[in-house]
């Protein structure tokens, strides 16, 4: 994979765990297709809603896809990357969380794993206007939510296959074409994160 600058770098972990650059280049893939589309849609005179502060999304989604890998990488992320205060207060959410709540990682409305958010949610942008209060703009303003140019979750998707045991080239594609992978995908808000939240102790 070519050098990206939006490529996140955990050089000492990436050693240790071989799943770990797999992610890592699907989120880069990802961040920098979603970057240009971006810029696109400003040169088209379209502004930008979202901005640092905004958890409508967060709050509002009720079925944000995560795939098993990403799953992985949240675990790892939390276990091993998260300090105190904001580490107690993950476990609490965590704990307190039910099956379709919004998401338990958003802590004073703030994304706590900001870094390695699911690729559903480095896609999700929108345009034009800040979504109002409990409103999902997928649903009631979708002509204002960002609509990728390229396959760039085909590509980002590409790139874990191995973690699932696919290795072979035209096997990869197969596997993502015919709705394998994304038979394995969870509901982020359905999620049984206590398991994590025990992990964490």
């Amino acid at each position: 994979m070519k050098k990206n600058k939006f490529r996140l770098s955990f050089y000492q972990d990436e050693k240790k765990h071989s799943w770990l650059p797999l992610l890592l280049n699907a989120y880069a893939i990802m961040d920098e297709g979603v970057s240009k589309d971006i810029e696109k849609g400003k040169k088209a005179g379209k502004k930008l809603a979202c901005s640092p502060g905004c958890s409508n999304c967060c709050k509002t989604h009720r079925d944000i896809p995560i795939y098993p890998i990403e799953i992985v990488g949240i675990y790892w992320y939390v276990i091993e990357k998260i300090g105190e205060p904001l580490r107690s207060k993950i476990k609490s959410s965590l704990i307190k969380h039910k099956k379709g709540d919004p998401c338990p990682f958003l802590i004073n409305d703030i994304c706590s794993i900001y870094a390695m958010r699911p690729l559903a949610c480095r896609q999700f942008n929108v345009f034009v206007k800040p979504c109002d209060v409990d409103e999902d703009t997928f649903y009631t303003r979708n002509e204002d939510v960002l609509k990728p140019s390229e396959n760039y979750l085909g590509k980002a998707l590409y790139e874990t296959t191995s973690f699932y045991g696919v290795f072979n080239e035209d096997e990869k594609v197969e596997f993502i074409n015919s709705g394998r992978l994304n038979g394995l995908v969870k509901i982020l808000q359905n999620y049984p994160w206590i398991e994590l939240a025990r992990r964490m102790s």
